[in-house]
C-alpha cells in the first residue's frame, strides 16, 4: 500500500504540521509499514527534489568537556553514576579546540560541533565557550554546540558569539522517554528547544534508535519532531552504541533494515531538514550506509571519535563517498567525477 501524503490540513488542525502536511502518529507508523523498496524510492524522490542527492555535509564533533555528567541517560558512557572507564575532565583550553577545528577543516569538515558533558552550562562557562565559537567562525566554519539545558540568556549569548546551530536531541518518543532518562523530563528538552529558536539559532534535534523501543515508538520520535513549532534544520538519527557499564550495554541490536526505514521515514516527514547519519556508523557496513544515503541521509560526522565512542576514519569515509559517486558538500567533484584529492588529518578528541 502506498500511503498518500496528508494534504491541505490547516494549522488549526493541531500540532504535527510540516508545510501543508499534518502528520499523525498513525500516518507515520503506516509509513514504516510500507514495502521497503517502495518506501525508499519515495524517500529518495523527496531527497532529490529538496536537496542535492550527490552532496554530503561533513561535520566533526569534539568533546570539549568529557565525563562527570550528573544525568542518568541510560545510553551515555559519560554519566558519572555508571562505571564505563570514562573519567571526568575539565573544559579544554581554547588552543586545543582551535587545533582540532583546524584539523577538521583540513579533513573536509565544514561544521565543527562541540559537546560538553554538563546538565547545563553555568554562566561562568559561557564566555569560554563563546571564545571557542569565535575562533571556529574565524576559520570559516559553521559552529555547533551541545551543552545541555540552557539557562536564561545563555542561548542569546551563544548566538552573539556567532553560534550557528545548537544540538539538543529529544532522544526518543515521549511515551518511552521515562524508560531511558529520569533526571530530566521531556518538557525540559522542549523548553531548551524553545530558547534556541527564540534566540534565532538553528536547531539540530533528533534521537537515538535501538534502545529497546518499538516501531511505534520510533514513529513517535519522528512524530514529536514534526510537532515542534518549527522543523529542526538538522535531524541526527543515531544508532545506539552499547557501552559496557551503561544500562543499555546488552540492548538487542536493531535490524539494519529497520534503521534504514527510520532514515527514509524521517526524510519523508521532515522533507526540508538535513537528515544526519550520526552515531553508530562504526558498526554499519558500507552497504548499509549506502542505503541510508539513498533513503535521504545528507550529512555525517568525520573524525575517529564522536565524543567518547568510535567513528570511521576520514580516509574510509571519503573513499566510501567516492565509491558511491557522492562528494563532500562545498567540495564539488572534478571533471572526471571523482573527489578532489585532500590531505587527511585525523581529529582526536
Amino acid at each position: 500500500m502506498h500511503l498518500p501524503l496528508p494534504k491541505n490540513r490547516p494549522v488549526e488542525a493541531g500540532p504535527g504540521v510540516t508545510e501543508d502536511h499534518a502528520w499523525t502518529l498513525e500516518t507515520i507508523e503506516a509509513l514504516f509499514d510500507e514495502p521497503f523498496m517502495a518506501l525508499l524510492a519515495r524517500a529518495h524522490e523527496i531527497h532529490m527534489a529538496r536537496h542535492d542527492p550527490h552532496a554530503v555535509q561533513l561535520s566533526t564533533l569534539l568533546s570539549v568537556k568529557t565525563g562527570g555528567c550528573p544525568e542518568d541517560c541510560a545510553y551515555c558512557p559519560q554519566a558519572q553514576r555508571y562505571h564505563t572507564g570514562v573519567e571526568a575532565q575539565k573544559l579544554l583550553e581554547l588552543g586545543e579546540v582551535v587545533a582540532s577545528a583546524r584539523a577538521a577543516k583540513a579533513a573536509g569538515a565544514t561544521r565543527f560541533c562541540m559537546g560538553a558533558a554538563w546538565r547545563g552550562p553555568k554562566d561562568r562557562d559561557i564566555p569560554k565557550v563563546a571564545a571557542m565559537i569565535r575562533e571556529i567562525k574565524a576559520l570559516g566554519m559553521e559552529a555547533c554546540a551541545t551543552l545541555g539545558l540552557l539557562g536564561e540568556g545563555q542561548a542569546e549569548a551563544l548566538k552573539a558569539a556567532g553560534l550557528d546551530y545548537y544540538n539538543h536531541n529529544i532522544d526518543t518518543a515521549p511515551d518511552y522517554y521515562g524508560e531511558i532518562i529520569h533526571t530530566r523530563e521531556f518538557k525540559d528538552r522542549l523548553n531548551t528547544l524553545d530558547q534556541i529558536r527564540q534566540a534565532g539559532l538553528k536547531t539540530c534535534c533528533g534521537g537515538i534508535v535501538g534502545m529497546g523501543e518499538t516501531r511505534r515508538q520510533r514513529a513517535g520520535l519522528l512524530h514529536a519532531l514534526t510537532c515542534l513549532p518549527q522543523a529542526p534544520q538538522s535531524v541526527p538519527i543515531n544508532q545506539l552504541v552499547p557501552v559496557p557499564g551503561t544500562p543499555l550495554a546488552d540492548a538487542r541490536p536493531l535490524d539494519p533494515f529497520e534503521f534504514i526505514r527510520t532514515i527514509a521515514v524521517a526524510r519523508i516527514v521532515l522533507p526540508d531538514s538535513v537528515v544526519r547519519l550520526s552515531a553508530g556508523r562504526q558498526q554499519m557496513s558500507d552497504e548499509m550506509q549506502a542505503w541510508c544515503f539513498f533513503a535521504g541521509a545528507g550529512s555525517i560526522f568525520v573524525g575517529d571519535r564522536l565524543l567518547t565512542t568510535p567513528n570511521p576514519a576520514e580516509d574510509h569515509d571519503l573513499a566510501l563517498l567516492k565509491r558511491l559517486d557522492l562528494h563532500p558538500m562545498d567540495r564539488p567533484p572534478t571533471e572526471g567525477g571523482t573527489l578532489q584529492e585532500t590531505t587527511l588529518t585525523r581529529v582526536h578528541s
